[in-house]
């Protein structure tokens, strides 16, 4: 907590299980750590969580909470910014199962009514924390006048073993999005406390986050608990098949000893012999072996597969990418920045199969002057992002119940010599106006900040009207079937009617 005048002035809020002292610092007040759901232990391990039970005596809010357990990371141990781009805060405690905690930035708790906004953090379903470093809400909450809210949820087979079909409880497959849903629980009952109007929220996340509101609009638990939804570089269009992740699961009890009859018995397993029984069975996919599934409970269907939900028709949509996504992925792979046109030949049918050469022509045609190693990440981008995130704004477009808005991220940060471009996780600091945090990010000099004087105010925009259009951006009309219009961030930002079309027909033949 900051050690100035003002920083130490403690605020109280009275919460709906009791009072919470945060802090003031500079414009705005800080509550951080707050517990929004009882330790998720014991026999509340793999199950739905639950609210916490009430305290009388302010409860401080001043440090951020326990991080989740992380994939490939011990308990106790540091999150170690395995999410890529968003590195822990200082004086972020060691991970733990006990992790059920969200932070909360407003301008005052005056009662006012302002939009709340809900970052779900990235790093798959595996690992990240809401207390990153670049997830900081000050920023963003004073220049908006907007609540800013960050949460910790449960991860890997913490949040995500599916036990419904072996003996277990029928929704411990999505026990981390149900743990979210939880957290959206406690902005509706308690947001109005701290300034905010639980009948304004938007979800916003990145990656893995984005992943999460594409879920969160498809869960029934989730609805009337959020009225907008950003989904940035994280199209989430299917779930994990209950099938596969049963099977997943009968692995790792078979990997314990354990039958379907002895399921009490993972109650009291401490959480590193899970944690090293699930290893085995993840292999190179640490950050992606457990995750959310169709259970037919909490998740009746996909997500955005074979359309958009119902459920959610009336949710205002913004979707959009980076890029160059992978660069971030692959700097530090061997040879990269001199990989020939025989690795691109390779690597781009490992990504596109037999539509390999027609998408590598139409992305040089896009990219005339990009080497093999940048083909090589913008054959991955559009495969692993670009590609169904304009099929999920089809799909929402295609409903005609609420517009979806369409953005790409062009302007490259001049980190790592230039050789990152533009991307996986660049767009964060700059939707949280926090470029000076970031620095060793998005680089020296004024462009970042240009950046984010664009992209902020939109996302701010957006959460307050569901319309994105804001100064100093051109105008940004709804994306359609037919005209594709998108926003192209970059110094000079513009709307490009179907951007990469090219592209998109090779993939979409």
């Amino acid at each position: 907590m900051p050690d100035s005048p003002d920083a130490m002035r403690s605020r109280t809020v009275t919460t709906t299980k009791g009072p919470v002292r945060g802090y003031r610092d500079g414009p705005v007040a800080v509550f951080k750590g707050l517990r929004y759901g009882a330790p998720p232990v014991g026999p509340r391990r793999f199950r739905p969580p639950h609210p916490p039970e009430p305290w009388s005596t302010p409860a401080d809010a001043a440090a951020l909470g326990s991080p989740a357990l992380q994939a490939g990371l011990a308990p106790g141990e540091k999150s170690g910014g395995r999410s890529a781009g968003d590195p822990p805060a200082p004086g972020e405690p060691g991970t733990s199962e006990d992790c059920l905690f969200l932070n909360v930035w407003t301008p005052a708790t005056d009662g006012g009514a302002r939009p709340v906004m809900v970052w779900l953090h990235g790093g798959g379903f595996g690992n990240g924390s809401g207390g990153a470093a670049m997830y900081d809400g000050a920023a963003l909450a004073a220049r908006g006048d907007t609540v800013i809210v960050t949460v910790n949820h449960r991860l890997n087979l913490f949040g995500y073993l599916h036990l419904g079909d072996l003996g277990g409880d029928p929704s411990s497959g999505m026990a981390g999005m149900l743990d979210i849903v939880l957290a959206l629980q406690w902005v509706r009952d308690n947001i109005a406390a701290f300034g905010g109007d639980p009948g304004n929220v938007t979800i916003f996340g990145e990656s893995g986050g984005g992943w999460k509101v594409c879920l969160l609009q498809a869960m029934p638990a989730a609805r009337g608990l959020f009225h907008k939804a950003i989904v940035q570089s994280g199209p989430g269009l299917r779930a994990t098949s209950r099938e596969a992740a049963t099977r997943t699961a009968a692995g790792l009890l078979a990997a314990l000893g354990l039958e379907a009859g002895d399921l009490s018995r993972l109650e009291s397993l401490p959480a590193e012999v899970l944690q090293a029984a699930a290893e085995p069975l993840a292999g190179d996919r640490l950050m992606s072996a457990f995750t959310p599934c169709v259970d037919g409970v909490a998740l009746p269907r996909d997500p955005f597969h074979p359309d958009a939900p119902a459920l959610s028709a009336d949710i205002p949509l913004m979707i959009g990418t980076n890029k160059d996504e992978t660069t971030l992925f692959n700097l530090t792979a061997p040879g990269f920045g001199q990989w020939t046109d025989g690795d691109l030949t390779r690597r781009a049918e490992a990504a596109a199969g037999d539509r390999a050469a027609a998408l590598v022509a139409a992305l040089r045609a896009a990219y005339p002057d990009y080497s093999p190693t940048h083909l090589i990440c913008a054959v991955q981008t559009v495969m692993m992002m670009w590609a169904n995130s304009v099929t999920l704004a089809e799909r929402k477009a295609a409903q005609g119940a609420a517009p979806v808005y369409m953005y790409l991220l062009t302007w490259e940060t001049p980190v790592a010599r230039g050789s990152l471009k533009c991307p996986h996780a660049l767009e964060i600091p700059l939707v949280f106006d926090n470029v000076e945090a970031a620095r060793n990010f998005v680089g020296r000099g004024e462009e970042p900040q240009a950046m984010a004087d664009q992209i902020a105010p939109a996302w701010l925009a957006f959460a307050r009207t569901g319309d994105p259009n804001a100064a100093p951006l051109p105008h940004w009309p709804a994306y359609g079937l037919t005209r594709r219009a998108t926003m192209v961030f970059d110094l000079t930002s513009r709307i490009e009617n179907d951007p990469l079309a090219g592209v998109r027909r090779v993939l979409q033949a």
